[in-house]
């Protein structure tokens, strides 16, 4: 009987280890899972955070290209307008010019002076078609040089979707892991 008991005993502190060794590992695994847990809540609020400013940032460059847009439709149209302008221009010099001939043809005594006003009528108008040549230039290269700076604008905002995408695929990875982790976490008979 006591050879028994002294076995009951032995098997009782046994158990009663191994119910000790049990509950710590137990509560390593709890607090390993406590720590997944809140490295998965960090990651969720970090990818939250990238996905509204992703969003803001895609707002911002909509509201710019629509401005520019607009910008560019504007300069065109007083480009549109200019130009009328001056071919309108262009043709009431060139009746003037039809006239003078006339005259020059009526009015032989007046040729020399008719003939020195009609130079510097031709002058003018070189000048001015000189000048707007030049404005209408200097226009084409800034239209060239907003639509080269939207086009960089384009390829930065590509590039940082690209990089949020990236984070946004490796947070997936992670999680994917800690849920696998927490299936066979809850698979073990100590955990339940």
């Amino acid at each position: 009987g006591v050879f028994l008991y002294n076995h009951l005993q032995q098997k009782v502190r046994n158990a009663e280890a191994l119910a000790q060794k049990y509950k710590q590992q137990q509560e390593a695994l709890s607090a390993q899972l406590q720590v997944v847990y809140e490295h998965r809540s960090r990651l969720e609020r970090s990818l939250q955070k990238e996905r509204g400013e992703h969003k803001k940032t895609k707002e911002d460059f909509l509201v710019y290209k629509l401005e520019a847009q607009e910008a560019l439709n504007k300069e065109k149209q007083d480009s549109m307008n200019r130009y009328g302008a001056l071919s309108s221009q262009h043709k009431i010099l060139k009746n003037q010019h039809d006239d003078v001939k006339k005259q020059l043809l009526d009015l032989q005594l007046q040729h020399n002076s008719l003939k020195l006003e009609h130079r510097k009528t031709l002058e003018s108008h070189s000048q001015k078609y000189a000048q707007l040549q030049q404005e209408k230039d200097s226009e084409v290269t800034n239209l060239q040089d907003t639509v080269f700076k939207l086009r960089e604008e384009s390829k930065l905002l590509r590039k940082a979707h690209q990089e949020v995408h990236s984070q946004l695929l490796s947070a997936q990875a992670q999680m994917e892991e800690f849920r696998q982790l927490k299936e066979a976490l809850q698979k073990m008979p100590g955990f339940r």
